[in-house]
């Protein structure tokens, strides 16, 4: 049975997370916005959400589950969606300067 690892929105984000408007897709998380959490041994993540439902570790609206391959599933109101973690474009790297030849 496959274990998911929980990751936690941050109460301060909750709030902004919870009033933002609803979007269809891939939801980009950061990872500064979540606690790391426990573990939930289930087949899936509406297994886990069950497994969880009533108990005080519940999950909540906008918190991730990990699946052991890494794929992250964010739970929404109308259940889980994708997502993926943010990461920064790196900037551009510096023109390579073109050698001048000295005669």
């Amino acid at each position: 049975m496959p274990s998911y690892r929980i990751h936690r929105l941050k109460e301060g984000q909750r709030q902004q997370f919870r009033w933002a408007p609803h979007t269809s897709g891939v939801t980009i998380a950061k990872p500064k916005d979540y606690d790391p959490g426990a573990s939930v041994d289930a087949e899936s993540p509406y297994a886990a959400w069950v497994t969880l439902r009533d108990t005080e570790q519940s999950l909540k609206i906008g918190d991730i589950l990990e699946a052991p391959d890494g794929t992250l599933r964010i739970y929404k109101y109308i259940g889980f969606e994708e997502a993926r973690w943010f990461v920064p474009e790196l900037p551009p790297e510096a023109a390579p300067s073109s050698p001048v030849a000295v005669t």
